[in-house]
């Protein structure tokens, strides 16, 4: 089973979830797909064993052969290379690497290179295994290096996918293809809005999903009531407690320092096992 843990803004627990769900069952792999700004590994503390480099392709123009004819500009639709007179210019940054500068180009004067645009490590921790992208300072698009690390994800176990927040393209490349996703939100108005659109994006890929609301003791009852009239499972309330948010602050997850709290999240793994079982005999 592939679980995307996702929320429709920072800073709701999102990854705290995912950290403290991960503790609390067996067999598990776990990708941070927030590619531009990791934290899972501060909690987990994995031993990282390996670092894989992750390029994409990008155009390299032999200018000696080009003619200038400008059909390599006339097909890209982020303006990543343009023709000026009798000049050629790439833009790395904006290219997509669809690869159709290089197909078009009648004089074979494009070929693509590689180009380096982040990192994956690799590691272990308490028989999880673990694995993050980091994304290069200064590369715009992060869905191509989500894309490579979750081609380590293992249907035959359980994959968490920490995803990214909002509800992007990074997002959707988080969450595509998953079995099932779990929205983080809070009790605020804030968290509220940004919950409708990431249902909105959950219900765009026809996926299930279900709600963890993160320090339920606070704001009001305008997300469950939301959530009861939309028909989305609350799978688990996390209070707002201090002995939770001290170990928070710690890098502590708290499934390790409060034992019913594992049993918990194992009940909410068993939950969400239980929705996808009964989808998929339904289909």
């Amino acid at each position: 089973m592939i679980i995307s843990i996702a929320s429709g803004k920072g800073g709701t627990g999102k990854t705290t979830v995912a950290t403290n769900l991960a503790l609390s069952i067996q067999d598990v792999v776990f990708l941070d797909c927030d590619v531009e700004e990791p934290n899972a590994h501060l909690f987990l503390r994995p031993d990282i064993d390996e670092v894989e480099s992750v390029e994409r392709p990008v155009p390299e123009v032999e200018k000696e052969k080009c003619t200038f004819c400008g059909k390599c500009a006339q097909i890209c639709e982020f303006k990543a290379i343009i023709v000026v007179g009798k000049s050629i210019l790439t833009f790395h940054e904006l290219c997509h690497g669809c690869g159709g500068c290089t197909r078009i180009c009648p004089e074979g004067a494009i070929r693509e290179v590689g180009k380096e645009m982040g990192i994956i490590e690799k590691g272990n921790i308490k028989g999880i295994k673990f694995y993050h992208g980091k994304l290069k300072i200064g590369e715009a698009m992060s869905p191509p290096l989500i894309k490579k690390v979750r081609r380590y994800e293992n249907r035959e176990k359980i994959t968490i996918i920490d995803a990214p927040p909002g509800t992007s393209c990074p997002v959707i490349a988080s969450m595509k293809g998953a079995d099932f996703v779990l929205l983080v939100t809070e009790p605020t108005p804030f968290g509220l809005y940004d919950l409708e659109l990431a249902v909105g994006a959950v219900r765009t890929l026809n996926l299930p999903c279900g709600l963890v609301i993160n320090r339920s003791d606070i704001g009001d009852d305008r997300v469950k009531r939301y959530a009861e009239r939309e028909n989305i499972p609350v799978l688990l309330e996390i209070p707002f407690e201090k002995r939770i948010a001290e170990l928070y602050s710690k890098g502590i997850p708290f499934v390790q320092e409060i034992p019913e709290w594992k049993e918990r999240f194992a009940q909410l793994y068993k939950k969400i096992k239980r929705i996808v079982d009964e989808r998929d005999s339904n289909t």
